[in-house]
């Protein structure tokens, strides 16, 4: 990403003074209506959370961005390990190689159940080769980088002097001020048949007729900015928080007398897959959809969206953006 770009959003709201770092929008702090009752179960109950005022990215952390951290640190992400067999017990020999779940459409319709029709477990994929072997990066340089794990996009964030977002300042932020709204940007998924944001139109996972310009990850300026000069909060690539999963918010987080201020949702102990025994692997909330969000299939694009993804899984559209907190950026 330029230097021009960055300067361009350094100041997108200049209510908390200059920006700590380049390329960063400054959100209000504020109450919200969190969440929906109107879409899939772990979104609800719609409930009251306030939030402290604080810096995001204007972007998704970019494949040029990611790139710098990765030649000034030697970092290495978990996509290019090797999984060690003890984490991973009964898991075939051959499979323990580094790699990625790629999307690899099927080329007819599927049972939408069996998630194993669309994705490809690739050897060799990863951030440098978001496709497969063979298959650098080059030209996507102001793409959102993929195939990032949790720890991954934690490692970026210390690197950079930032913090990887709560679930309640990412939706927060993801509003952009419309609170209650269906979308980012208003009620209509496409207003005035214009696309706000990179998702899949068609029938998914076999039929994608990419009206919106693009069939997989897009540049993260294609698309227009929500209300607080922030780009890509919705479609384009799932991007991580800090948040452990839970199953849905709380029925007492919807009562009026005690809103809570900085939520930090979950517990590590909570966030297991339970219907899968035979790996035990914590999962974090991922917000936003992706690319790959369609409208007969996975309706996430929108804020109140949540997901959950195990923290050593990474993807072809799983990546991150980061933020500062005000009371840290004064310091």
């Amino acid at each position: 990403m330029s230097s021009q770009l960055h300067s361009e959003h350094a100041m997108v709201a200049p209510y908390g003074g200059a920006p700590p770092h380049p390329g960063m929008a400054f959100i209000p702090g504020g109450t919200f209506r969190m969440g929906s009752d109107r879409h899939y179960p772990e979104e609800a109950p719609v409930h009251w959370v306030k939030v402290d005022p604080f810096w995001i990215d204007c972007t998704p952390v970019t494949n040029h961005q990611f790139r710098q951290f990765a030649e000034a640190t030697g970092y290495v992400t978990v996509a290019e390990i090797a999984p060690d067999p003890k984490d991973y017990p009964g898991a075939l020999p051959h499979m323990l190689k580094p790699g990625s779940l790629v999307f690899t459409p099927p080329g007819r319709p599927v049972d939408l159940r069996n998630w194993s029709q669309w994705w490809k477990f690739e050897f060799g994929a990863n951030w440098r080769r978001p496709y497969g072997r063979g298959r650098s990066n080059r030209g996507l340089d102001d793409h959102p980088v993929v195939h990032i794990a949790y720890k991954d996009a934690e490692a970026y964030a210390t690197w950079a002097g930032k913090e990887l977002p709560t679930e309640a300042e990412w939706e927060y932020a993801a509003r952009g001020g419309l609170d209650g709204a269906e979308f980012a940007w208003g009620d209509e998924l496409t207003p005035g048949g214009r696309h706000l944001a990179n998702t899949w139109q068609g029938a998914f996972p076999n039929e994608n007729l990419a009206t919106d310009g693009y069939t997989r990850t897009s540049p993260v300026l294609a698309f227009p900015p929500n209300g607080y000069g922030i780009y890509d909060m919705i479609g384009n690539v799932w991007e991580w928080t800090a948040d452990w999963y839970f199953a849905r918010h709380t029925a007492e987080a919807a009562k009026p007398c005690c809103i809570p201020q900085n939520p930090r949702g979950g517990r590590e102990a909570d966030s297991y897959d339970p219907c899968d025994r035979s790996v035990r692997i914590p999962r974090k909330v991922i917000k936003g959809g992706s690319h790959l969000c369609a409208p007969n299939y996975c309706r996430r694009y929108r804020p109140a969206a949540r997901h959950a993804q195990a923290i050593d899984s990474a993807a072809s559209h799983v990546g991150f953006r980061c933020v500062v907190r005000q009371s840290k950026a004064s310091q």
